[in-house]
């Protein structure tokens, strides 16, 4: 039998100030052929395993205006002996201009999720940004059974939409 997985899909409303999220929700993760094209990115922490996979959303942006939206569904993965719990989040946000947005808080999507070893914790949030590309980045704070905290590196994923400019080094 497979390993156990729990899933959660975020509708980001704090960092969404344009659009009604709601759509949001609509962005499901496949595992079908559409996929094999998405970059996936992922580190491993204490054998905590974290996979990203963003996804422009062309239907929620307005390029017109400097408006970008990206959803990305991520993968946590306890590859471990004991059990974790994930307290909090940090993420650093650039986009092409060099803009910064960090956001700091407790859990994820709402959830605090437990993980067995042999768990996994899945959800979908996004991000907007005022450039066509930008970097994503940042760590959980996961706590032990016996209450030791520790930080699991979220690699560091490219947004690029169509409209980045490419350039060749």
């Amino acid at each position: 039998m497979g390993a156990a997985v729990l899933a959660a899909t975020s509708h980001a409303a704090h960092i969404f100030p344009r659009r009604a999220v709601a759509r949001m929700a609509a962005v499901p993760h496949t595992d079908d052929a559409s996929r094999k094209d998405r970059p996936m990115y992922s580190a491993i922490t204490r054998s905590i395993n974290i996979l990203v996979e963003p996804t422009y959303l062309e239907d929620q942006s307005e390029p017109d205006q400097d408006y970008y939206v990206w959803a990305y569904h991520v993968t946590i993965e306890n590859r471990g002996d004991e059990t974790v719990r994930l307290r909090s989040r940090y993420w650093k946000i650039t986009d092409a201009m060099g803009h910064v947005h960090e956001v700091r808080g407790p859990g994820v999507v709402g959830e605090q999720p437990l993980l067995r070893p042999g768990e996994k914790f899945e959800y979908t949030s996004g991000t907007p940004l005022g450039a066509p590309s930008g970097i994503m980045f940042g760590n959980y704070e996961m706590e032990t059974d016996h209450g030791e905290t520790f930080e699991v590196d979220i690699p560091a994923f490219s947004l690029d939409s169509p409209y980045a400019k490419r350039m060749l080094h």
